[in-house]
């Protein structure tokens, strides 16, 4: 049903909210994602990034591109040879179309969303309703979490990452979109709360979400939305008027408490497991030998897979199939840094330059987004804690190309008697 309704939107839309429309659509399927996942709702398990892919072409359509995002027309096409070196990589047991899509399906999504976003205008109360329809789903998404799970205490195991705390789901991808989540309570918080009404649900939103990303035990969601928060609140800090630079002081002091609150609360419900997680500790207390759990040892081995390979690299999702034949599982990659050096050899390696500092060149020319390197920050820290999973870090990255305008505040003159 949200299918066919956005679709209707998009339609009848007129030709000059046709972009916000797109965006407004995708932005709701990037926050449902898991949510569908978790309730077998969608499709297919890659739905939300197919989704995104097919809304952008539509927008393509109706919209056109910007001749100036070619960059990301070659990152696209760069993609390509690692296909052709699989169908000589992968083992014989390998489902080659399954593999190539699910390691692939994540950079196609960006690539398609960043040239369809590149240099497109939106004004920022657009931008504010397109978060908002982000935000919505994935509020729905921990409300259902507290429903599956009301007591974190019954299901604790250790301080490793807790299935039966994240919904049922991967507590990776749970921790990911809820961390997407705070990040965007946040703010709705400092820019869109002008009454104490609005601060207080906007902060007891923000409280509950942060809650359950904590208590997945999974830490990159929750790291990476600190890390977008604070660039936010840097630019945003920096761009606004004094009278609101005081404002946002105050703001800051009574999200700080909230803060404290929530990691108190965390804390209390996991007894003191929480801490230990973040300390880098097993429940009774023993430093761990490897703060990365594992994704250190993978990024190595990776980066093997591209000095062995540097030109053409060992193929898409060959990575994995590796280590199914040499581990006898197939752990997938948590970096798509290494990931794409791996796999694609020196086409990742330009890969990586062109997602890096096209977006800078594009920050050049057009400084006023404030979001701009919040932005940036939550695509960059998630594919390298979570890879390509799911479709919000594609989408994050690309909302960062867009061509944000302000309206200015209307003159009052006196009329003259």
């Amino acid at each position: 049903m949200a299918l066919f309704y956005f679709l209707h939107q998009i339609i009848t839309a007129p030709n000059h909210l046709k972009t916000f429309e797109i965006l407004k659509a995708c932005a709701y399927f990037v926050g449902a994602e898991i949510l569908l996942r978790m309730t077998k709702g969608s499709i297919s398990y890659e739905a939300g990034k197919y989704l995104v892919i097919v809304l952008m072409i539509m927008g393509m359509f109706y919209k056109g591109l910007s001749g100036k995002g070619y960059p990301y027309f070659i990152y696209l096409m760069f993609l390509v040879p690692s296909i052709f070196v699989a169908s000589t990589t992968l083992s014989f047991d390998a489902n080659f179309r399954t593999n190539i899509a699910f390691v692939l399906s994540g950079p196609v999504c960006l690539g398609i969303a960043a040239l369809y976003c590149y240099d497109k205008k939106v004004n920022i109360r657009q931008l504010h309703k397109i978060l908002l329809f982000m935000v919505l789903p994935i509020i729905a998404n921990t409300a259902y979490i507290f429903v599956y799970n009301p007591s974190v205490r019954d299901v604790l195991s250790g301080t490793g990452s807790n299935r039966s705390a994240s919904g049922g789901w991967g507590a990776n991808q749970v921790s990911t979109i809820l961390g997407l989540g705070m990040f965007i309570m946040a703010i709705r918080l400092f820019t869109k709360s002008p009454s104490l009404g609005l601060k207080i649900l906007n902060l007891a939103i923000f409280s509950a979400i942060s809650f359950r990303a904590i208590v997945t035990f999974s830490r990159g969601g929750v790291i990476t939305a600190v890390i977008a928060i604070l660039a936010f609140l840097g630019m945003y800090y920096l761009k606004v008027s004094k009278k609101r630079k005081s404002e946002i002081i105050k703001i800051s002091l009574l999200f700080l408490f909230t803060i404290v609150a929530t990691w108190v609360i965390s804390s209390s419900q996991t007894d003191g497991y929480v801490d230990l997680r973040y300390a880098n500790k097993d429940h009774l207390g023993r430093e761990k030998s490897d703060v990365t759990t594992g994704r250190g040892q993978l990024f190595e081995e990776e980066l093997a897979g591209f000095l062995s390979n540097p030109f053409f690299g060992i193929g898409s999702s060959r990575a994995k199939d590796q280590r199914i034949e040499i581990d006898g599982q197939g752990v997938t990659s948590h970096s798509e840094t290494s990931r794409l050096l791996a796999e694609h050899g020196m086409f990742g390696v330009i890969i990586l330059l062109i997602l890096l500092f096209k977006p800078l060149e594009f920050r050049s020319r057009n400084k006023k987004s404030y979001f701009f390197y919040a932005f940036l920050c939550f695509w960059f820290a998630t594919i390298n804690h979570s890879s390509m999973r799911i479709a919000a870090p594609a989408f994050i990255y690309a909302l960062a190309l867009l061509n944000v305008t302000y309206e200015k505040n209307p003159l009052h003159r006196k009329q003259l008697k």
